[in-house]
């Protein structure tokens, strides 16, 4: 094993915070081992005026730190799995998972509202968000808005949005609960896949032993059975097929959200069966709603 352990990361804020939870962790159960934190700006940080669907998808995001693991210059990197494509490089494989922070995805209103009124804005550039706040909001108008979590309230304020939707996840990390307006529940918005987990990708064929501090296998098991079904229905980032999991000791439910392009409809049903088989479940599920498109 080696004794520097150097961990890729996004430079923006909360990525950097979650990266030093992996960090902290590594460096708590194994004080022989240094940690140093690596940054980079990625194309998906750069190109902010244009939605994921326009200029490439979740990718990204993740293109610099691929490059900067094949290249050796650093040792693993740290991602939310929601921002993960699902195709990942095989000799970079996903080698672990967090606990799982909260899952939903809530609204954050204009500083002075506490609610949206009709023929309000409410900012977000992901189809899967707009498709379920539609029904949620039926009397608004939904515009594009992306960057991190402080561009995004800064252009809730310059740009005259009435609200906007972030994971909860996110703002808990950045411990700012606070500006939370609504939470929307799994049966209400289900989640993009993988959502409030966080992922660690490494080189194929190297010793990972010092990320089992880390390592939840509940999260292992929901994200099986959330990317499987994504994947299943060639659901990439900028797609708004959905899925959320609960693993129970033995069993496992899956929300998973179908959208039919040619009437631009969607709906959601749910799965229940052994944890063991989580995949199975994801892609049997994408499978039966897929039948009935």
């Amino acid at each position: 094993m080696k004794s520097i352990i150097r961990i890729g990361s996004r430079e923006s804020r909360l990525a950097v915070i979650q990266a030093e939870i992996i960090k902290n962790a590594i460096e708590k159960h194994h004080p022989e081992l240094k940690v140093e934190l690596v940054t980079m700006k990625t194309t998906g940080d750069k190109i902010l005026d244009k939605s994921l669907e326009q200029i490439g998808g979740k990718g990204l995001f993740v293109k610099e730190l691929d490059k900067a693991l094949k290249d050796e210059r650093i040792d693993i990197s740290v991602h939310s799995l929601k921002d993960m494509p699902m195709e990942v490089p095989e000799e970079l494989p996903l080698i672990g998972y967090s606990k799982r922070e909260d899952p939903r995805d809530v609204l954050i209103y204009r500083p002075g509202q506490s609610e949206i009124m009709p023929g309000g804005v409410i900012g977000t550039s992901s189809r899967r968000r707009m498709l379920q706040l539609e029904k949620l909001y039926p009397f608004c108008t939904f515009k594009g808005i992306r960057g991190n979590v402080q561009t995004r309230l800064r252009k809730l304020e310059e740009q005259n949005f009435d609200g906007t939707v972030l994971a909860a996840a996110g703002l808990k990390r950045l411990h700012m609960e606070s500006i939370i307006g609504r939470i929307f529940e799994v049966e209400e918005m289900v989640p993009a896949a993988g959502q409030g987990i966080l992922a660690v990708q490494g080189r194929k064929g190297e010793d990972h032993s010092y990320l089992d501090c880390i390592f939840c296998r509940k999260s292992e098991i929901e994200a099986a059975a959330e990317r499987e079904f994504v994947a299943a229905l060639d659901g990439g980032c900028t797609s708004p097929v959905a899925a959320h999991a609960i693993a129970c000791g033995e069993e496992i439910k899956l929300y998973g959200l179908y959208y039919r392009e040619k009437d631009d409809t969607f709906w959601v049903e749910t799965k229940t069966g052994e944890a063991k088989r989580a995949r199975q479940i994801g892609a049997s599920l994408a499978e039966e709603m897929s039948k009935r498109s």
